[in-house]
């Protein structure tokens, strides 16, 4: 049987992937893998880049291009069967990753080359991906003893099985709850584009009437909109106990999270470190632990006096139109009045000038302002599902990478955005070079009865945000696949691009290009855009300490572990709470049994990452807006400074070549109007 995945395309041959290719090619594979790294450790030349590197780089590849496809296509389209098949090659990946790290034979081969002449020779890329090695050597535990060492990889191969049923337990919990309408009445408030979609879910079930679900469209319609207080109790308390002890015991997360916990703990001690928060530091740009959590109780102390006052407000404003007793389900309902009480704009306002007709080449127009690139679709590509869509990077008649862009909430593909890596960039054995390739994944409402989609400005964002990391990843000049892109880039560091992409969100001269209304094509009003500016930083304190909330939660949860008490998840969560939340929830909701970025993704010990990122992002624009926010020369220089750069560099040197000193935390506070 020919299998596509074995066959090294340019592009994912999507349509041509079968269930039963996957598991035979992952074998294939990773014996090719194991046995170019045997070849090189049996070498007797004297260790090169050439001799050592290269040809790890050209097998690791191949694996990376057959696994991106099949990884992907679970998180967006899955199916029992494709999720069984992709489960079932989650050890034997870990169980590669493990040998690697641990190969005695491979970890002196980097060192000799590390302490040769030869060394100095080789691009500062090149180093900082021979050092990283080394040091992920040891965070691989090949200086452990051999009983350690098989316990190590026990705890990896347990965790990366974990994580793939925390993640299913939350998109199964999500995707159980409907609640079928039929008596339109209950849905007074909703905008009629929200009901339009509702119905269109129902007909596509051969229901009447309407359909709710849990996908995040349908639930920030129902918990913003809707004037029936109990539907958004019902919905509200749906989606925050999904995958929990307050609901179906099937998708109950919780023995998975005291597990992960503990793994990570006995993971990080076996390595030599006090807790998993520490090991966690070991590949970031913060120094210590008691700098994060300073860092975010000392941003949670500025902000938190705004925060109550945000709170007092609303809740004033809510007892206003006749609700006394104020609870969570309410906050979205009565801010989204509020806001539009005070600053006449709302996203039902806002929606028809952001249709997806306007907003997606607006996108690639303030990014060819910037970074003088243009961006073209291809229409001859093999996509992976109708709604999907493949584009190009150009500059100067260069093609320098491409993207595949999702956009919509559908069933079988889990929540959330993000940006993932389906090609890097490196150098192949015939010279040329190998472009990246992107995924830019999000679920925003899908177009309804013909019309366009159209975004609300928090979308608008969103598509920003990840189109941030995808310019990381795409504008690469770095060679060294290790530390190209997003390779390589502390963690800490890596939301930097795409947290600053963002700020053109705001920037009036950028609204003009990403704005026009669905029908008539009209620029978004000058009063509209006045108070869409005013109304940026409204409960901007609040969102701050939710953030930091979830930022502290997540790095006590992982530095405070102890053995002896278990994970004490709700506990800590409670106490931070405590000290940093202005709103408490009821006592039934549970967060943090849908909190996938710390339990199924990379953010462990990192979520803090955001707001670290921030300070580093709004300081960033900060240059823009000294010197203009379209200047080609600060854009230019951005480009050179960070997005061209991947992980080739330290994060804080590349910072100061651009900003010309280190970064200060005043200009995030500004941008959130908060009184420093």
């Amino acid at each position: 049987m020919s299998n596509p995945l074995l066959e090294n395309p340019v592009l994912p041959p999507f349509s041509a992937i079968k269930v039963e290719h996957i598991k035979p090619a992952v074998e294939a594979l990773l014996a090719e893998c194991k046995s170019a790294v045997e070849a090189v450790v049996a070498s007797t030349d004297e260790p090169s880049w050439q001799t050592l590197i290269e040809p790890l780089e050209e097998s690791n590849d191949r694996l990376a291009k057959a696994w991106s496809p099949v990884s992907h296509l679970n998180s967006v389209m899955s199916s029992p069967q494709w999720r069984e098949a992709y489960e079932s090659c989650l050890p034997l990946l870990s169980e590669f990753s493990t040998w690697v790290g641990q190969h005695q034979g491979l970890f002196t081969a980097y060192k000799k080359l590390a302490d040769s002449p030869a060394f100095a020779t080789l691009s500062a890329a090149q180093q900082k991906a021979v050092n990283n090695t080394l040091r992920d050597f040891r965070l691989g535990g090949v200086d452990l003893a051999d009983d350690k060492k098989q316990r190590y990889g026990e705890i990896k191969a347990r965790l990366s099985e974990l994580s793939s049923k925390f993640s299913n337990n939350l998109l199964d919990a999500t995707q159980a709850w409907q609640k079928h309408i039929v008596d339109e009445a209950e849905l007074t408030g909703l905008p009629d584009d929200a009901k339009a979609m509702l119905s269109e879910m129902a007909q596509s079930k051969g229901k009447e009437g309407y359909l709710l679900t849990l996908d995040i469209p349908v639930y920030l319609a129902v918990i913003t909109y809707a004037n029936n207080r109990a539907l958004r109790e019902e919905m509200y308390q749906a989606y925050c106990t999904r995958a929990s002890d307050q609901g179906d015991a099937q998708f109950d997360n919780s023995a998975l999270m005291d597990e992960i916990l503990a793994l990570r703990h006995e993971l990080a001690q076996l390595l030599g470190f006090a807790n998993y928060a520490e090991l966690s530091l070991a590949t970031k740009m913060a120094q210590s632990t008691d700098q994060v959590l300073s860092f975010l109780n000392d941003l949670a102390r500025r902000s938190k006096a705004q925060g109550q006052k945000d709170l007092d407000e609303l809740k004033a404003f809510a007892a206003s139109k006749g609700c006394e007793d104020f609870k969570s389900w309410d906050a979205g309902y009565y801010g989204e009045q509020l806001k539009e009480a005070r600053y006449a704009v709302s996203d039902e306002k806002l929606k028809p000038y952001f249709p997806e007709t306007k907003v997606v080449p607006g996108l690639f127009a303030v990014v060819n302002k910037l970074f003088g690139v243009e961006i073209q679709e291809r229409k001859d590509v093999d996509l992976y599902h109708p709604q999907v869509r493949f584009f190009e990077i150009h500059k100067d008649g260069e093609h320098l990478g491409s993207f595949y862009l999702d956009l919509y909430a559908r069933e079988g593909k889990r929540g959330g955005a993000w940006m993932d890596d389906c090609r890097g960039s490196r150098v192949l054995p015939d010279g040329s070079r190998q472009k990246p390739v992107a995924y830019l994944t999000c679920n925003f409402s899908r177009p309804i009865g013909g019309k366009p989609a159209l975004f609300t400005h928090n979308e608008v964002t969103t598509l920003f945000h990840e189109f941030g990391h995808g310019l990381h990843h795409m504008l690469t000049k770095v060679e060294v696949s290790e530390v190209a892109g997003i390779n390589g880039v502390p963690w800490d560091a890596v939301e930097l691009p795409s947290q600053f992409l963002e700020n053109w969100c705001w920037a009036p001269e950028a609204l003009a290009i990403i704005s026009g209304h669905v029908e008539t094509g009209e620029p978004l009003p000058q009063s509209l855009l006045d108070n869409l500016l005013a109304a940026r930083n409204f409960q901007s304190a609040m969102q701050m300490l939710r953030q930091l909330e979830f930022s502290l939660f997540d790095f006590r949860l992982h530095a405070e572990y102890d053995p002896a008490q278990g994970g004490r998840v709700q506990a800590i969560l409670d106490d931070v709470r405590s000290q940093v939340a202005v709103s408490v929830p009821p006592s039934y909701n549970r967060f943090q049994h849908g909190f996938a970025h710390i339990f199924a993704g990379g953010y462990a010990a990192g979520y803090y990452s955001y707001k670290w990122a921030e300070v580093l992002s709004a300081d960033a624009f900060g240059r823009f807006e000294e010197e203009g926010v379209f200047n080609p020369k600060t854009g230019q220089d951005f480009l050179d400074c960070i997005l061209s750069q991947g992980g080739s560099k330290e994060p804080m040197e590349l910072f100061k070549a651009f900003r010309g000193r280190e970064p200060s935390v005043e200009p995030l506070l500004r941008h959130s109007g908060i009184a420093a």
